[in-house]
């Protein structure tokens, strides 16, 4: 039975891809189409295809198949921002808000509400839409876990995944070659990949950006290992991890994306300044992009199935401008406006520090 008002709805999958992305559209596409009767519309390449009119009516058919596939069948853009969108007049090119186009839009191809797939910079703009009247529910994804209001987002367990199984292999060389590797993992600025993959992976150090490190600490620390007849160690480091009184390793700065930082690098100057003070063999593991890929783990899919069933019932139940989240093991929504601008750290108290520090990792603080 249709909630009142309600008869056409629309997908998109915003910011980074992450595994899990189409279980969410194929869940959304599914309930909508068998259990409501709705017409389902798929808008390609996040906000860039919503403010180009770029969008398919999908299919049941369409949406088959794609649970265990990577990546989105729509693909996405995390430089497309519809309040500041960049537009070129005569030789001039400047930022305009084009969010009127983009309701337009919608309300041209009869689309009645929104779903939003993404992370904190696509809830942002989706909190905004929803300000404007727009019918808007979000379903948190990001494999930096960083989304506020939820306990865990998916794509989030697959990349965990993908670290641990990466660390491992390094593991094995660093035995065999008595060195001293440092393997960079993803996180932007929050360190849920590398303490989880980092405790999993049993690593020696672990770096966080909650956790200003310092660098005689560490050295200390592997030393201290190299002495007990420990002739190598694993150092997992978060991207955005940075030594104590310093500033975090920026790769490089996108123009006009709503978020210009792009971490990364971190890791290659731990690994020469280690070797500098400590004369031990170091490399350094950048381990980028393979960790947004790939099938999603089982863990992953069940989750966005759930966002993505959970997402269509909060449309149908009248709810509107909510997220969906994980909270103590149940689903649930809060308000967009309340995750809109923040983002979800590691806490110095977090049950798996502890039990980190109690079987000998250090932290480098």
């Amino acid at each position: 039975m249709k909630a009142k008002g309600i008869k056409s709805i629309a997908v998109m999958t915003g910011g980074g891809d992450c595994p899990g992305l189409n279980a969410v559209i194929r869940a959304v596409t599914k309930t909508a189409i068998a259990k409501f009767g709705l017409e389902v519309w798929g808008i390609e390449d996040g906000f860039l295809g919503l403010i180009e009119d770029r969008m398919h009516v999908l299919s049941y058919n369409e949406v088959s198949n794609i649970l265990t596939v990577g990546g989105t069948i729509l693909g996405s853009c995390n430089v497309s921002n519809p309040f500041k969108h960049r537009v070129t007049v005569g030789k001039m090119t400047r930022a305009k808000d084009v969010s009127g186009d983009c309701i337009k839009n919608l309300k041209g191809h009869g689309i009645d509400a929104l779903i939003c797939i993404g992370g904190d910079g696509t809830m942002a703009s989706a909190a905004r839409f929803a300000k404007k009247g727009v019918s808007v529910i979000g379903v948190p994804k990001t494999i930096d876990n960083d989304v506020y209001g939820t306990d865990v987002t998916f794509g989030f367990n697959t990349a965990v995944t993908t670290a641990t199984e990466a660390i491992d292999k390094i593991h094995t060389t660093a035995s065999s070659h008595h060195r001293v590797m440092i393997i960079e993992v993803m996180g932007r600025y929050a360190g849920w990949i590398a303490l989880h993959a980092g405790v999993a992976s049993g690593s020696d150090v672990i770096l966080l950006p909650e956790m200003p490190y310092r660098l005689d600490k560490i050295c200390d620390f592997v030393c201290g290992r190299s002495k007990r007849g420990k002739r190598f160690s694993i150092v997992v480091i978060a991207e955005g991890a940075r030594e104590k009184g310093g500033r975090m390793v920026v790769a490089k700065k996108v123009a006009h994306s709503p978020d210009p930082i792009r971490l990364g690098g971190v890791a290659n100057i731990l690994a020469m300044q280690i070797n500098e003070q400590t004369g031990l063999e170091c490399r350094a593991v950048v381990l980028g992009h393979v960790q947004r890929g790939g099938t999603p783990t089982p863990f992953d899919r069940l989750l966005a199935t759930s966002f993505g069933h959970t997402a269509v019932e909060l449309l149908m139940r009248g709810i509107r401008g909510h997220l969906v989240v994980l909270k103590d093991g149940r689903l649930s929504s809060i308000p967009l406006s309340r995750v809109a601008g923040r983002i979800k750290t590691v806490p110095r108290n977090h049950h798996l520090i502890k039990a980190a520090l109690a079987v000998g990792t250090s932290f480098g603080v």
